[in-house]
């Protein structure tokens, strides 16, 4: 092989992927809480935003995180149908986020970037899979198409 294939084949090794988290305050970041407590391991790759409700997180929001250079975004709520605390907050995210994954395209952004998950307060353990799963998956799709010179803003 060329020195330049070693070296963008390097590159890819090296990639580590940022992604950023809208997590519910009530259920998934309290999940994500018990992960720490409980001392389950998951990678540090997610930047965690704690939101009331995933029916708040606006899509203005995750196009703004894939605009500075998030490799992926996650928005974790309650557990459908009845867990939400505002009633219909995660039925609202779920519209929202399949919506979203359309305009990711038409974007030329892999809508595989943008995931939505419930999470209870009492499942730690299935937060810290879900981040392992998600990291795993971005790896593979390599860094945000929308990053300015590799570097993210987040």
């Amino acid at each position: 092989m060329t020195e330049q294939k070693l070296e963008v084949k390097e590159k890819k090794e090296e990639f580590e992927p940022k992604i950023i988290g809208f997590l519910c305050n009530w259920c998934a970041y309290a999940g994500a809480d018990l992960a720490g407590v409980s001392r389950i391991q998951y990678p540090a790759n997610i930047r965690i935003i704690r939101v009331m409700c995933s029916g708040r997180v606006d899509p203005a929001f995750i196009l703004e995180a894939f605009k500075n250079g998030a490799d992926g975004v996650l928005v974790a709520g309650c557990h459908l149908p009845s867990d939400c605390h505002y009633l219909t907050g995660n039925f609202k995210a779920l519209r929202r986020v399949l919506l979203l994954k359309k305009v990711l395209k038409e974007f030329g952004i892999e809508p595989e970037r943008l995931r939505i998950e419930w999470v209870s307060a009492s499942e730690g353990d299935r937060f810290a899979t879900i981040i392992k799963e998600m990291v795993e998956e971005i790896k593979k799709l390599g860094p945000n198409p929308l990053k300015a010179g590799g570097k993210a803003n987040v």
